[in-house]
């Protein structure tokens, strides 16, 4: 197996900046589902603390779920890939006609993007954040907490911070992101046998990324917070627990949720998965 260092899984985080704030990291969710990385957040702890008038409608587990017979896979293009250390190029041009979003160009501009790419979704499909590995697209702007006396929520301009990554889904072709990553999928095989999978399918590692996305509870109300050391994290006992993942997802918003979901839905059976309804 390929010594891929600054890919591991299992690398310690930087320890946050000073002052009380989630920072930078988001949850990015441009699903080329072939290139583009998923998102970078905060990643919080568990902790105690008073009961908030948040609501959640929660996904059916997916053992559990109606599902609906999907699609036969979309074909990729017949073209001649390069080994993986190589396709740098190929990659940006083949992204760069999906799509011209400043954000995507951002991430174009880094190096080993397949390699980025698939150790990202692996990351999400082990309810892990993928944040060091995408702070080339972190979201200009601080976290804000609306602060009144012992009480604090997120305001909703920490939301819009998120805004422009779910409308460049939201404005994917769901064919041509899934052919895409049809045509990709060779090279991002060989960079998923490097992070140790030699005999595992990727599309399974895809496949539990957007269910662990998916399920992340939908929320309507305002999403309470209590401090932790020099950050926040959720008040609410049933948030808290969720996976990193999820907890990161949901800091894009309800509205920025909505978008990705309703995408990722609409893009996974095009590559042959079935996800719950």
């Amino acid at each position: 197996m390929a010594d891929f260092s600054d890919l591991h899984l299992d690398k310690p985080y930087d320890p946050p900046p000073p002052g009380r704030r989630f920072g930078w990291r988001l949850l990015l969710l441009i699903p080329l589902l072939a290139v583009v990385g998923y998102l970078v957040w905060n990643l919080l702890a568990s902790r105690n603390a008073p009961a908030s008038d948040v609501r959640v409608q929660t996904e059916q587990q997916v053992a559990e779920a109606d599902k609906a017979q999907p699609l036969e896979p979309v074909s990729g293009e017949e073209i001649d890939l390069p080994p993986l250390g190589e396709t740098d190029p190929v990659v940006r041009q083949l992204v760069s006609a999906l799509s011209s979003h400043p954000r995507v160009a951002a991430w174009l501009t880094t190096d080993q993007l397949i390699r980025n790419f698939t150790v990202v979704v692996v990351n999400i499909s082990n309810g892990r954040s993928p944040a060091r590995h995408l702070g080339a697209v972190r979201p200009t702007g601080e976290f804000i907490a609306d602060e009144d006396g012992e009480i604090a929520r997120i305001d909703a301009r920490s939301y819009r911070r998120y805004d422009e990554y779910a409308d460049a889904v939201g404005a994917l072709d769901a064919e041509g992101t899934a052919r895409l990553y049809a045509t990709l999928k060779p090279r991002i095989q060989d960079a998923y046998r490097e992070l140790g999978y030699p005999d595992g399918d990727f599309d399974r590692a895809m496949e539990r990324a957007l269910v662990e996305l998916l399920n992340t509870p939908d929320i309507d109300g305002d999403v309470m917070l209590t401090p932790k050391s020099v950050s926040w994290e959720f008040a609410e006992p049933k948030l808290q627990s969720l996976s990193g993942a999820q907890r990161q997802f949901l800091r894009m918003g309800p509205r920025n949720m909505r978008i990705v979901k309703g995408k990722l839905r609409e893009i996974a059976p095009l590559l042959g998965i079935a996800l719950p309804r």
